[in-house]
């Protein structure tokens, strides 16, 4: 895997959404690479922040919105989940 591999990906990496081969790729890849390491880190952080304050907000994304933003995750899921 490489590092332009590893930022495709990097957010499905952190949610734990990739299949079981290519989480394998990114651990193994972040073992050799400490710029995408700190790169993950940083990802982390920004997205424990974003959800702290989105937890707090009270109004709901409009559903159209919500639709679209479902139908992206999942193509883009479904890319890299498979072997």
């Amino acid at each position: 895997m490489l590092c332009d591999d590893v930022k495709r990906v990097v957010y499905f990496f952190i949610d734990g959404s990739l299949g079981e081969q290519k989480r394998h790729d990114v651990d193994e890849h972040l073992k050799l690479c400490p710029r995408c390491e700190v790169l993950v880190r940083i990802q982390r952080r920004i997205r424990r922040f974003v959800q702290s304050r989105i937890a707090r907000m009270t109004d709901t994304a409009p559903d159209r919105l919500r639709r679209r933003l479902v139908r992206s995750i999942r193509a883009f899921n479904t890319e890299w989940s498979q072997p």
